[in-house]
């Protein structure tokens, strides 16, 4: 039975979903092909149809992301409270593609470091119109904000003492608070 191009482009935004959230849970080298076409209900042999390769399916994940990312309604004082929190933290198969998968992306194609530069660059540019102040100074505090945010993600995931992860996410979120917003 033949599959219809609508059913393949379904079939592949189920692949990018279920390959986004295995991603940013668990890391690229630590999730299989067959891995993700199993959490996307699909067959393995159904992969080289929609990918060339476990990179390009790196690569299209990250776009993917990024894209659904981006296109969430925008209001920086919800959008920090919302990332600072506990709950993001102890969901990272549902959390932000950047503080997820950035310390892995350096190891991966060129194609992909390509990618995470653009969703980087569109979340400062998307963080900069919730500042005030000229255009350089609301770019320069959406970048110290992005680069504290995901770095106080990123520690806090990765350490065993909740009570210390909890202070960097608030003291972070109140950092910001006081300085920018």
């Amino acid at each position: 039975m033949r599959v219809t191009r609508e059913q393949m482009a379904q079939n592949r935004l189920r692949i990018l979903d279920a390959a986004s959230e295995l991603f940013r849970d668990k890391g690229f080298d630590a999730v299989t092909v067959a891995e993700v076409m199993k959490a996307a209900g699909l067959t393995h042999g159904g992969f080289y149809g929609h990918f060339s390769s476990k990179d390009d399916l790196v690569a299209k994940t990250l776009d993917h992301v990024f894209k659904v990312d981006s296109s969430a309604p925008f209001d920086l004082p919800d959008y920090v409270e919302r990332y600072l929190s506990p709950l993001h933290r102890d969901n990272p198969g549902k959390g932000c593609p950047t503080a997820g998968m950035v310390a892995e992306t350096r190891h991966q194609s060129d194609i992909a470091r390509k990618v995470m530069s653009e969703g980087t660059r569109a979340q400062i540019d998307r963080l900069s119109g919730g500042f005030s102040g000229d255009s350089a100074e609301r770019r320069r505090l959406a970048i110290v904000s992005w680069a504290a945010m995901v770095g106080a993600m990123m520690i806090a995931r990765g350490i065993d003492d909740e009570k210390l992860s909890e202070e960097l996410l608030s003291e972070t979120k109140n950092w910001i608070e006081d300085a920018a917003l």
